[in-house]
């Protein structure tokens, strides 16, 4: 197990949260190194397929169309599996970072329980939207991923059907369960709020954190 991380703040959650935004805003005010959603996917290349059968499934894919026609249930699974890969990963990126001098913004996939073990008490934050708002707003963004997927889906024989399973999916890895875990997982929480500016979120944010002057 990775030692503590005590200069690295962790942000985690849901999608449409705000996470990644808030990440970028805190590593360029201070001055910090930025790890946002999937730095680990430098690592990707050299990954053994026995060891990591989920993060080198997209690296060894052949037909990509295969990788939205899976079932609900196989799409959750690979989804499971990966974070708990991506967390080796991380866990290995942040050990070779921590050492450098800087304050260290992650935007994780890491567990709950590993970051009660690594992290240190204040610098783990859960950003939450509501899971219906992850679902319905997946293929909005001008995301170079989910407008590739939204694609294949369209190619698909009936789109329509297509679309419908691929949400499925969604709502598996965005339920209310996961939600409410997430809510008593014992870290402070941030709900989204479409009211609230950046710059009023992430006066919060450096509040939870102690980072203000």
């Amino acid at each position: 197990m990775t030692s503590r991380i005590e200069n690295a703040y962790f942000i985690t959650g849901t999608a449409y949260a705000g996470k990644s935004t808030m990440v970028k805003t805190l590593a360029q005010k201070h001055d910090g190194i930025l790890c946002e959603e999937n730095y680990h996917d430098r690592l990707l290349p050299e990954l053994d397929k026995d060891e990591f059968p989920c993060l080198t499934y997209t690296r060894d894919l052949q037909d990509w169309h295969d990788f939205v026609r899976r079932t609900p249930e196989e799409y959750k699974a690979w989804i499971d599996g990966a974070a708990k890969e991506c967390e080796i990963l991380e866990l290995r990126i942040l050990d070779e970072l921590k050492d450098q001098g800087r304050l260290i913004f992650v935007d994780t996939n890491i567990s709950f329980d590993t970051l009660r073990e690594v992290a240190e008490p204040d610098h783990v934050l859960i950003m939450l939207a509501d899971p219906e708002i992850s679902v319905r707003r997946f293929f909005e963004r001008p995301d170079r991923e989910k407008q590739f997927i939204y694609r294949l889906l369209m190619e698909e024989p009936d789109p329509e059907k297509a679309m419908e399973n691929y949400r499925q999916g969604l709502m598996l890895i965005n339920s209310k369960d996961r939600y409410e875990e997430s809510l008593n997982a014992g870290f402070p929480v941030i709900l989204r709020d479409e009211k609230r500016s950046v710059e009023e979120t992430l006066e919060m944010v450096e509040k939870i954190f102690g980072l203000t002057e």
